[in-house]
């Protein structure tokens, strides 16, 4: 959620007052694990032109490119990312913050990103340290803005962290920088008059391509060589996906191919045979493709789902493609056909032995079901048990640390849930839509969801991002995670415009173990100075 333009002013107040609030906290440094590295990047956030798909057009990027680039780490690293905000392109949002998506952030919520969740933006010409440990995570992360609809105009990649010892290595030959591969959606307009137009119309936006490996055409557009990913006959290959859309999932096929997927979000899984994969916004998915077809070229295909393609005349389905070559084959592009085949069902994945599933167990929670009923009274705004949500005024995490811990306790202009910790959480989500919800600071198991009737809790899949796409309005998804982790999260539909609208919450977990004890925040310097620079700021700026 952000500030600075006419329709998201409508949803935000501006200033914080209040601030005052803050407590003053000694700035404390991390301790980096003695047994891991800690790596430094430098990111810089810049307007550039660019053309992924032939049209050029200014954008919010990370370092100069879409994607940006690819963050590599090894099982157990901590980093240090200088991140310099470069922004100056009028017609977009200056101020930007990232999230480090799909990261737990034990005692680091604060930096976990989302604006006025976790933090305040970052303001132009200046830099903030993302400091953070990945505390053993291992598999497909990704980063993104968290400001507003920023990410829509390109400040989006992906992150890996690689396991030495991964359980299921046996399964794949390679795995390396050859073998990720992004989904995106395109848009020719900034995102702030996408977002605008959005708000008047009440029509979602559509984007005018998908890009795969950051490459695609439209309609009328320029001939834009396809991503091209090259393969070797009789290996078999670990494709990292990642889905860095903003609004439609896609549909991932590899023609005369089937894949086993291996991991969801993050967690390894039982692999499963499929010929094709809907990846829904901000998920990410491993498969494992055998190279045992003929020696020729073979075309990846990713076709964004959703919305009304006669919306936007320049968009075509058919035109988000890559090239899947095997060594020896023809430079040209294929001339092969795509043959449906059965479609990756996440309630027939189960994690892995080492990955504890059905750890949650089946008995009831430990408290009351959260029912989250979506409604839309007002379109294009959502409402989540009736209310949409805001910005809030002053960050959430702030006001938890500012000694905040019963809901009369918060600003007005937020809906925030309450978590006691050590608890079983089910957050239980009525009726369809096809929403992907994201939950901060966790992962979790679906234990229900679709066409089910009853819960798994035995081996549910378990991930980050989960669609609410039941058939009927009597569906329900319900997802269950365990509160051990302290701090301000959100749980929001990452559709961008949706959120954008109001489809989400906050978690304020464990209020006093913020504070004092074991698991109380750390934070920097740089962090608590980052609410009064924005503060200092004119409006546009923000």
């Amino acid at each position: 959620m952000g500030r600075g333009f006419s329709a998201a002013s409508r949803r935000d107040t501006h200033g914080f007052p209040g601030r005052m609030l803050l407590l003053s906290i000694v700035a404390l440094t991390l301790l980096s694990n003695v047994l891991a590295d800690q790596k430094v990047f430098n990111l810089d956030i810049v307007n550039v032109e660019l053309a992924p798909d032939g049209f050029k057009r200014s954008t919010v990027v990370p370092n100069g490119t879409f994607p940006g680039p690819t963050f590599k780490l090894n099982k157990g690293d901590s980093v240090v990312i200088h991140t310099h905000n470069k922004l100056t392109d009028p017609d977009m949002r200056r101020s930007t913050s990232i999230h480090w998506h799909g990261f737990f952030q034990a005692r680091t919520s604060s930096m976990d990103g989302p604006s006025f969740v976790n933090q305040c933006p970052i303001a132009p010409s200046s830099t903030f340290d993302y400091v953070f440990d990945t505390a053993g995570q291992t598999g497909n992360y990704w980063y993104h803005s968290h400001l507003s609809t920023q990410y829509c105009d390109g400040l989006r990649g992906a992150f890996v962290v690689y396991d030495p010892d991964d359980p299921l290595a046996h399964l794949y030959d390679v795995d390396d920088d050859t073998t990720i591969i992004t989904l995106a959606d395109w848009y020719h307009d900034v995102a702030p008059v996408v977002q605008n137009t959005f708000f008047s119309t009440t029509i979602i936006p559509l984007q005018d391509s998908g890009l795969i490996n950051g490459k695609g055409r439209y309609n009328g557009g320029d001939l834009v060589p396809y991503a091209v990913i090259t393969v070797k006959k009789g290996l078999r290959y670990r494709f990292r996906v990642f889905s860095l859309s903003c609004r439609p999932f896609m549909t991932l096929s590899f023609d005369n191919h089937t894949f086993d997927v291996m991991e969801l979000d993050g967690v390894e899984h039982d692999p499963m045979p499929f010929q094709n994969a809907d990846i829904y916004a901000a998920q990410r998915i491993s498969i494992i493709l055998n190279a045992n077809q003929s020696v020729d070229n073979y075309w990846i295909r990713a076709p964004p789902v959703g919305g009304n393609p006669l919306s936007n005349p320049k968009f075509n389905a058919s035109l988000t493609l890559a090239i899947l070559r095997y060594e020896g084959a023809p430079e040209v592009e294929p001339k092969t056909f795509n043959v449906p085949g059965p479609k990756l069902d996440d309630t027939l994945m189960h994690p892995i032995a080492s990955e504890g599933p059905g750890k949650l167990g089946s008995g009831p929670p430990d408290i009351p079901p959260v029912v989250l009923k979506i409604s839309q009274p007002n379109p294009p705004f959502f409402d989540i048990n009736g209310i949409s949500y805001l910005s809030p005024s002053l960050p959430v995490l702030l006001q938890l640390l500012s000694g905040a811990a019963k809901p009369q306790d918060f600003l007005p202009l937020e809906q925030v849930i309450l978590l006691e910790p050590n608890s079983i959480i089910d957050i239980t989500i009525p009726g369809g839509g096809a929403h992907p919800f994201h939950l901060h600071g966790h992962n979790f198991d679906v234990i229900q969801q679709g066409s089910m009737t009853s819960p798994n809790y035995v081996n549910p899949p378990r991930r980050d991002v989960v669609p609410i796409n039941g058939p009927t309005a009597t569906s329900n998804t319900t997802f269950r995670f365990y509160s051990n982790n302290p701090g301000a999260w959100f749980l929001h539909c990452h559709i961008d415009w949706h959120l954008e609208a109001g489809l989400a919450v906050v978690f304020g977990e464990a209020p006093s173990e913020n504070i004092a004890g074991p698991q109380s925040q750390i934070q920097t310097a740089e962090w608590e100075a980052l609410c009064p620079a924005y503060d200092d700021l004119a409006p546009e700026f923000q």
